[in-house]
């Protein structure tokens, strides 16, 4: 009897356990913060954001147990994922909010997921076209993006708060960095994997007597909560958003594309095309879960496919008790509050090394794609340098046109497109053959080089199995 791969292998329950909490830990901050955002840009009080927050979480640890577990041959890829609110759906939610209101605002959204549901195994069976020149691409840029995200959470996002960059915060971070580094490079077995929890149990108790933790307003929400169907009323639907909340799954489908082909390069259990449809499936139900408990899109969060690659912890089981984590922390707003108590620079410190590693993935999911070749090298700079050109020029497309922006604002988007298109055009096409046709070696190039520039891409489709 062969032995089970490690995705389907169970864990000592301490240690699942354990492992469930550091996936919860390490997303947290992330899937709350599109409640925070949106419940303040749409002028909601703390009451009402609170109830946003549970309904997020429990939607969250609803799709991750999916995802983890699967529910037979309708839903979920089951592997280690661990899912939350996406940031591609937070500036369509604001815009439809301002102009429709928010009954609008979880019609379009519900209505977004019964198409994802619809066009999941339609969307699955072009992963021939999601090679590790595009999967790579889009991870490099998650990777890469992700590190402001990790940088804001250290220093603040308001340079006029008297906190902002503040010395202490910074080397709070750092410390907590170091010690992450150090136990997953020299701890042995478990403390390796464990590292990361470590680092925050350690950051938390150095940031109580610096002040940053704050216990003053838990215990004040409920111990139970459940979200209530339609909170904001009868859904609303029109169509100029029900078209935007659509695009928005059409955006997370593409990242959760590239997150599960890169969830299966790092663990090496590979992935069907009818394991991909499922996974999508999932994020389709998201969304009708989320219109239904006015919750958000979810997707996979890369910040633990970089807890999965750094840990090496690749049971499913795993993700799945982090899942169960989550629904409690949804039903019972009290726990929930405990949790929030982390402070962010310790967050970030962690985060700026799990993000990085998402990068790290991404380039070494590159390193498939023979780079000598250089039609391929082109694609890729391609790319990246349009996918992180929003995260460095904020602002870029201000002026474009609402609809436009869904898009143009984020990079992961720009950058799987721009990979996507050229990746058809020049592996999938005459035209490629053409251009490598084409290409001069320059005169004392390696022969090895020579000869891979006059060949296609043998790494034009990516580990799925039939």
């Amino acid at each position: 009897m062969s032995e089970a791969h490690p995705v389907d292998t169970r864990l000592p329950f301490g240690r699942q356990l354990a492992f469930g909490l550091q996936h919860v830990l390490i997303m947290y901050t992330g899937c709350i913060t599109v409640p925070l955002v949106f419940g303040a840009a749409a002028g909601l009080d703390q009451a009402t954001i609170g109830l946003l927050i549970s309904a997020d979480l429990l939607v969250a640890g609803i799709i991750t147990l999916i995802q983890s577990l699967g529910v037979g041959k309708l839903a979920g890829a089951r592997l280690p994922i661990v899912c939350g609110a996406t940031f591609v759906g937070l500036n369509p939610m604001i815009l439809i909010a301002k102009e429709y209101g928010l009954e609008a605002v979880y019609g379009s959204m519900l209505v977004g997921g019964v198409v994802g549901v619809a066009l999941a195994w339609p969307f699955a069976r072009v992963v021939r076209f999601f090679p590790p020149l595009v999967t790579g691409t889009v991870l490099t840029v998650v990777g890469v993006s992700l590190i402001g995200v990790a940088g804001g959470l250290i220093i603040g996002t308001d340079p006029s708060a008297p906190s902002f960059a503040a010395p202490s915060n910074i080397g709070l971070a750092a410390v907590v960095v170091l010690i992450a580094v150090a136990f997953v490079c020299l701890g042995r077995g478990v403390w390796s994997q464990l590292g990361v929890l470590i680092a925050l149990l350690v950051g938390i108790v150095i940031a109580v007597p610096m002040g940053l933790v704050s216990t003053a307003g838990v215990g004040a929400a409920d111990w139970i909560g459940i979200p209530q169907p339609f909170h904001f009323g009868s859904p609303q639907f029109p169509i100029t958003a029900v078209v935007a909340m659509s695009i928005v799954m059409a955006v997370v489908f593409a990242e959760s594309t590239a997150s599960m082909l890169a969830i299966s390069e790092i663990t090496g259990k590979p992935i069907g095309k009818g394991d991909l449809a499922r996974g999508l499936v999932g994020d389709g139900l998201s969304g009708v879960l989320g219109g239904v408990f006015t919750a958000f899109v979810d997707t996979i969060f890369n910040q633990n496919v970089g807890a999965v690659a750094a840990t090496r912890v690749y049971s499913r089981y795993v993700t799945a008790v982090s899942g169960a984590i989550l629904v409690v922390l949804g039903l019972v707003p009290r726990i929930g509050e405990v949790v929030a108590v982390i402070p962010k620079p310790v967050v970030g410190g962690v985060g700026l090394v799990l993000f990085a590693t998402v990068a790290v993935v991404g380039i070494n999911t590159l390193r498939q794609a023979n780079l000598l070749d250089r039609v391929n090298a082109t694609i890729a700079a391609t790319a990246i340098g349009i996918g992180l050109l929003p995260v460095f020029t904020h602002g870029m497309f201000d002026k474009f046109p609402t609809s436009a922006q869904i898009l143009l604002d984020s990079g992961v988007t720009l950058g799987a497109l721009t990979a996507f298109v050229l990746n058809l055009i020049f592996n999938h096409t005459p035209l490629g053959t053409m251009a490598r046709a084409a290409i001069t070696p320059d005169p004392g190039e390696p022969t090895e080089a020579k000869t891979d520039l006059t060949k296609t891409d043998p790494a034009a489709a990516p580990t799925v199995v039939s």
